[in-house]
C-alpha cells in the first residue's frame, strides 16, 4: 500500500502531467511564440498534475485538512463526492 501511494500513484500523475504539457506546448508553439508556450504549458503542468493528485487520491482526507484551507478543500472534495 505504501509503495503504491510514494511511488506508483505519484509517478502515474506524473506521466499524465507530462504527456498534457507536451501535447499543449506542441499545439500552442504553432500559434504563439514559443516562450509564452513554454510558460502556458507549465501553468497547465501544475494544475493537470493537482487534478491528477486529487483524482488518484494520493493524499488522504486528513492530509488534505492539514493543508492551508485544508478544511475547505475537503469540503468542496466531499461536495464533489471524489472524496
Amino acid at each position: 500500500m505504501t509503495f503504491t501511494k510514494f511511488v506508483i500513484k505519484p509517478l502515474i500523475a506524473t506521466f499524465i502531467m507530462a504527456i498534457c504539457s507536451y501535447f499543449m506546448y506542441l499545439v500552442l508553439s504553432s500559434i504563439i511564440i514559443p516562450k509564452l508556450a513554454t510558460i502556458v504549458a507549465i501553468v497547465i503542468a501544475v494544475i493537470i498534475y493537482g487534478l491528477a493528485v486529487i483524482a488518484l487520491k494520493i493524499f488522504t482526507e486528513d492530509e488534505i485538512k492539514m493543508m492551508p484551507s485544508g478544511q475547505k478543500i475537503c469540503s468542496i472534495l466531499k461536495k464533489l463526492k471524489i472524496y
